[in-house]
């Protein structure tokens, strides 16, 4: 996919060296008698291809090579040397895997992005960075792999110094929520698709969309940016049709507008005679910054009779930092606008400036954290009611993600995102919306679509249609944090009856659906060689409530202390001078009857013992009653009596401290010795 629409940063750089592909045609036209107008792609792709094959691996001129093109934003060319040099495993490094991952994610190849990153993450894990992990990160998700792309979003957030629940953290149980939820929508894949990119769609007229496409329907060869080896981008216009929302018979927009080089993300005033978008710097040619980067502008045209006047940059343009993706206000008196200019938090923003009543524009504010992270806010759409945007620093399902937040009198609620399946694993933004009708359109470079980014339309589904009543979660083994399928997840009331019962999924996922509002439920997980694990939920209504459950081997209660096998229970603590159960040591005793259910050869044998404080031979006594009532609970539950060989207890005589009266203790110190042991005598 075109980069021109994951990062907003590098988007910038589209067009540079746009004309490489026009003289390598001619060169050969020239040598091999080819008329120029019967050159392909094929070959200009097989020329390139075996002059690389020429050059060995190990060759530094090739990793020059590659690095050039890495540097000047030509990843398709980049990726494909840097895979000839890594088919060597000697040449690995940090260096040259990190830039095969980045060459391949600023394309969003999510699949080869993971290929390398994992063996960097696996080789060279102490040399990664905070950006190396948020990458890792998001490419595991561009692969579903959700559970260790949660684990790495937390190593980021922890070497990043973030705390939960601000901008910009992967909170869990948010980021649980979003992938559990119900679907909220309906979409489909419009008509005017192409196997190119097509996204950007912005309403226009009352019944037309404008939007960008590298679509060319030329004979002859087509001009192409080595971003990703697709044609420049121009602007065209589609019907919608009322009753389906399809796009259909799409033509371009208007010569006056379109370019040799990239025009995108436009917007139009409330009476459809002004337009602001997107174009690469260039005036008779490409203008570039001190460091050679050709940066975008906003650009804006009037409409004058049934044509466009020649546009015209915007004052706060620069032709050292970019500014793009324009979008009007409902009364064109706000344009809201992406830039990396000085100022910015991230990698892109958001900010906005007022549209005044002699056509000039006021000083560009940022819209701050409530919006912006550190790192890409990309193509706002703004309506009377909510701003949405796309992002990957705001917590989502993978690259670009799309989020809303309402706004009123003291400015932005809550960034929210919008839900599946708008939002998907891949990159889903230029998100527009009809508030009144709930349709719209979006792009998304989903598996499944008919090029590299698609338009789809959609229907946001009433709440009525969507009971989001729900209790959803997943199983993960408590000490590696992997997923666990197959665990039975079993739905209680609050009377502890059995509502509904299911096995986890393959990633260890479970949903209880249709559920009562502000009721409480109880969630019992098992699975065999694991301690039953209780979670009780308070289920809010149109919402799903997340419980993370994570089971416990039974084996790793089976411990060896100084020689002695023991099952290692928390501490059952007794009331002072009392010997009945409490409600804590119920549960730890549940464990151990768990293990004894498991293993059904294992006996055991009883230790009670009490603190220092009474008589001697009363404690022994009383650590005696707490002996027996431990051993009568775990009969109770269902263990054969003749598997206990003894419940004994030995007073005050096996303290675990120097609390035996003759010093000061705490009340705490003195519980420590309120304990019961199990000694196990046979396997």
């Amino acid at each position: 996919m075109k980069k021109f629409i994951i990062s907003f940063a590098l988007l910038f750089y589209c067009g540079l060296h746009a004309q490489k592909s026009d003289n390598t045609s001619t060169t050969l036209a020239q040598n091999n008698h080819v008329p120029i107008e019967e050159v392909t792609v094929e070959m200009l792709n097989s020329i390139r291809d075996e002059k690389i094959k020429k050059e060995t691996p190990n060759n530094s001129k090739l990793v020059q090579k590659a690095d050039n093109f890495f540097n000047k934003m030509w990843y398709a060319e980049a990726a494909e040397i840097y895979e000839i040099i890594l088919s060597d495993e000697s040449n690995y490094s940090f260096d040259l895997l990190k830039k095969a991952g980045d060459a391949y994610y600023y394309n969003t190849n999510m699949e080869k992005a993971y290929k390398w990153y994992d063996i960097l993450y696996n080789d060279y894990k102490s040399s990664m960075t905070a950006d190396n992990y948020f990458r890792y990160a998001h490419a595991l998700k561009g692969n579903g792999r959700y559970s260790k792309a949660k684990r790495l979003m937390r190593l980021y957030n922890k070497i990043e110094g973030k705390e939960e629940n601000i901008a910009g953290s992967d909170n869990s149980e948010v980021f649980d929520k979003i992938v559990n939820a119900k679907d909220r929508f309906e979409i489909k894949n419009v008509a005017i698709n192409s196997k190119y990119s097509d996204f950007s769609p912005m309403f226009y007229d009352q019944d037309k969309v404008v939007f960008a496409s590298s679509l060319d329907s030329s004979v002859f060869v087509t001009r192409k940016y080595k971003w990703n080896d697709q044609p420049f981008l121009d602007l065209y216009v589609s019907k919608i049709n009322e009753e389906s929302a399809d796009l259909k018979n799409a033509i371009k927009f208007s010569k006056k507008i379109n370019s040799k080089y990239h025009e995108a993300s436009v917007t139009f005033s409330p009476d459809n005679e002004t337009m602001y978008f997107t174009r690469n710097n260039y005036g008779k040619k490409l203008k570039r910054d001190k460091n050679g980067v050709n940066h975008l502008k906003i650009y804006k045209s009037v409409k004058i009779g049934a044509d466009w006047t020649e546009p015209k940059e915007l004052p706060f343009n620069s032709d050292s930092y970019s500014t793009g993706h324009p979008a009007l206000s409902p009364d064109g008196k706000l344009l809201y606008f992406v830039s990396d200019m000085p100022g910015s938090m991230g990698a892109s923003d958001i900010f906005v400036v007022d549209v005044l009543e002699d056509g000039a524009y006021s000083t560009p504010r940022n819209l701050g954290p409530e919006i912006n992270t550190e790192k890409r806010e990309m193509f706002p759409f703004i309506t009377d009611k909510k701003l949405y945007f796309s992002s990957d620093g705001h917590v989502g399902l993978g690259g670009l993600d799309v989020f809303e937040a309402t706004f009123d009198v003291d400015g932005f609620q809550e960034v929210k995102n919008v839900g599946k399946p708008v939002n998907s694993n891949k990159d889903d933004f230029s998100y527009i919306v009809s508030e009144k009708s709930q349709k719209g359109y979006f792009a998304s470079n989903r598996a499944g679509g008919k090029g590299d980014d698609d338009i789809y339309s959609f229907e946001r589904l009433t709440v009525e249609e969507v009971n989001n009543t729900a209790i959803a979660g997943v199983v993960t083994e408590l000490v590696t944090g992997d997923v666990m399928p197959k665990a039975l997840v079993v739905l209680l009331d609050e009377n502890n009856i059995k509502l509904k019962e299911i096995e986890s999924a393959d990633d260890g996922s479970f949903v209880f659906e249709d559920l009562e509002g502000d009721k409480k439920y109880t969630i019992k997980t098992n699975r065999k060689e694991y301690f039953e694990e209780l979670k009780e939920v308070m289920t809010t209504l149109n919402d799903t409530e997340i419980v993370e459950v994570s089971l416990k081997k039974l084996k790793e209660l089976i411990v060896v202390e100084d020689g002695i096998r023991k099952l290692k229970t928390d501490m059952i603590y007794f009331n002072f001078d009392k010997s009945f159960i409490r409600e804590d040591a119920s549960k730890e005793l549940n464990k151990l009857v768990e293990v004894m259910s498991e293993y059904p050869e294992m006996v055991i044998k009883i230790e009670s013992h009490t603190d220092s404080r009474g008589a001697s031979d009363y404690n022994r006594y009383l650590s005696d009653k707490r002996a027996k009532s431990s051993r009568d609970y775990i009969i109770s539950q269902g263990i054969d009596a003749d598997r206990i060989e003894s419940a004994i207890g030995y007073g005050e005589d096996r303290l675990l401290n120097d609390c035996d009266g003759s010093v000061k203790c705490t009340r705490e110190k003195h519980e420590l010795n309120r304990r019961s042991e199990f000694i196990i005598v046979k396997m």
